[in-house]
């Protein structure tokens, strides 16, 4: 290993990296599990209504005009709120994944309510999708001690929600540090902040502030960078969008113009994450086991 990092993973056609553009379809689920009081604000369901109802049709076309694969992660609530979307996000060839129920952060449940949360997300993904999901992330990117095994029990291929590198690799937790995990590992696909359009764009009073609404021009540049700096280290470069967000009319142009600008790149292999998962698991990857600190 030298000062730049472990060495980058072979991609195929000889790519420098893998990059993949996925969707949090949040919907209502967000704001309620955030804050139950907004059930009474038509104003903010609306906000949150929009991605479903309007931000995934128009990303759809995007994703169809540049023919780009990709991974859409929706609650079991919001989907059965909009079962046509997620109909609709099947009938354009895309991934179907599983972000929770209720959009429940797991590390504020207990260990049974962390299995319930998946099973009726499962359940529910597989009734309207016909398909059972192999792909988790966590609501709001909180990931239990738990979670691995509680996936790897029920066949999950991958998860998408820690941030400890920039590569997959596979992930392996145990529930304390006293005890040995007994399930199978999956594979990690890391994420970081700085690739989700939440902290660029996302204004609700009340319930998320986190300061001035930004451009697209500022987002796109932020997300080049990190581009750039993926392909010149190797790694997996996984771009975090939310239809409320990124499918009003100003941004979705902007993330048009730059999955093109992506697509056009040289060594840049763009797949779903599903797809990068079933190719990592051919590699030679590392295996991680996280232990509990400070118990």
């Amino acid at each position: 290993m030298d000062d730049e990092g472990p060495s980058p993973l072979a991609w195929p056609g000889g790519a420098g990296c893998a990059a993949s553009f996925t969707f949090d379809v949040d919907g209502e689920a967000a704001v309620l599990a955030a804050n139950p009081a907004t059930a009474g604000s038509l104003s903010v369901i609306s906000h949150q209504a929009y991605g479903p109802r309007v931000g995934v049709r128009r990303l759809l076309g995007i994703l169809e005009r540049t023919q780009t694969p990709s991974t859409f992660f929706v609650p079991g609530f919001t989907a059965e709120l909009h079962p046509g979307t997620v109909r609709d996000i099947v009938a354009a060839g895309h991934e179907i994944a599983h972000h929770g129920y209720d959009h429940i952060r797991p590390t504020t449940l207990s260990v049974a309510e962390q299995a319930d949360q998946l099973d009726r997300g499962i359940d529910t993904l597989e009734r309207l999708a016909g398909s059972r999901p192999v792909g988790y992330r966590a609501p709001m990117w909180d990931l239990s001690w738990q979670m691995p095994d509680l996936l790897a029990a029920r066949g999950f291929t991958y998860e998408s929600s820690l941030m400890d590198d920039d590569a997959p690799y596979w992930l392996q937790a145990v529930a304390d540090a006293d005890s040995a995990s007994t399930g199978r590992p999956i594979i990690e696909i890391p994420i970081q902040w700085a690739l989700d359009d939440w902290e660029q764009y996302c204004y609700l009073p009340d319930v998320t502030e986190l300061g001035p609404i930004q451009t697209p021009g500022h987002a796109i540049e932020l997300w080049r960078s990190e581009l750039e700096g993926m392909r010149r280290f190797g790694g997996c470069w996984v771009l975090t969008n939310h239809p409320f967000l990124s499918g009003r009319p100003g941004r979705a142009l902007a993330l048009e113009s730059f999955i093109a600008d992506v697509h056009a790149m040289d060594g840049v292999w763009v797949a779903s994450l599903s797809d990068i998962a079933r190719y990592a698991a051919t590699l030679d990857l590392p295996r991680r086991v996280h232990h509990p600190i400070g118990r």
